[in-house]
């Protein structure tokens, strides 16, 4: 019995600490521009004393992740320039946030691909907010009917950033490199993909799986796609489609994956 109880108590420690680690991450995403930290606390969407001290504050006092979420994509729609660098990380630490209430919920395999866009920053910098969300309602135009024709799904926008997915890998791999065709100089796309299990909801996918394709992209070059062996290995005759060699890469807070870039061919 006291052999069981110490293991309970470890495992609790740990689900604390990843907790308290997707907390931090959240809080920090809001207070990456002073004025959204602000609206979000005058408008009751945040706690103050959480948004200041999230690891400190009882769990149950984070906003709900869905209102984060509908918040940061409106703040981004209207000024780009406040969240520009935060397309990948911010749409990481929504699905860690919401990651936390789906423990035992059944999981389904599905493909998972996230893009950005190269430059976009550099862009929004140089060129101002409307410019840069004209570019980005028109980069979601084009990438929109290439995801609905794969049988695939937007479940995430946050800036640049795109997190989408697909029921076959198949999909989602034809589907990521023909969005990357759509996008030409200054910016360009990359775009990761992987398979797996995931809790997969009528408006979101959380697990595992999206955490390493987020990890994946991050790896990959603008006009790169970018795919694990796992992957690979499950659409090797792929027509129309060129593999590269395997290379073994170290992912952030991921075990090191070997990853292979995607072209196409004809």
């Amino acid at each position: 019995m006291a052999q069981v109880d110490r293991v309970r108590r470890v495992g609790e420690a740990a689900v604390a600490t990843v907790r308290r680690g997707v907390s931090e991450r959240l809080a920090e995403l809001i207070r990456s521009d002073p004025e959204i930290a602000q609206h979000a606390a005058e408008v009751g969407l945040v706690d103050r004393a959480w948004l200041e001290h999230p690891a400190e504050q009882p769990f149950r006092t984070a906003p709900p992740t869905e209102m984060v979420q509908r918040f940061l994509e409106s703040v981004a729609e209207r000024r780009p320039s406040m969240l520009a660098s935060a397309g990948l990380s911010g749409i990481q630490a929504l699905s860690l946030f919401r990651a936390e209430s789906i423990e035992d919920a059944p999981t389904q395999v599905i493909t998972v691909v996230f893009t950005d866009l190269e430059g976009f920053t550099k862009y929004t910098a140089s060129h101002g907010d409307e410019l840069a969300a004209a570019l980005i309602a028109e980069h979601q135009r084009q990438v929109g009917p290439i995801v609905r024709s794969r049988g695939g799904k937007i479940v995430k926008r946050l800036g640049d950033g795109l997190m989408l997915t697909f029921p076959e890998p198949e999909a989602g791999l034809l589907a990521a490199l023909e969005m990357v065709e759509t996008v030409h100089d200054p910016l360009r796309l990359r775009a990761g993909v992987h398979s797996g299990e995931a809790v997969v909801t009528h408006d979101d996918a959380l697990g595992h799986v999206v955490n390493v394709a987020s990890r994946i992209t991050e790896q990959a070059r603008g006009g790169v796609v970018l795919t694990s062996v796992e992957v690979r290995g499950a659409v090797a005759d792929l027509e129309g489609v060129k593999f590269g060699r395997a290379k073994r890469t170290k992912l952030k807070g991921v075990e090191p994956m070997s990853l292979v870039r995607v072209e196409s061919v004809g």
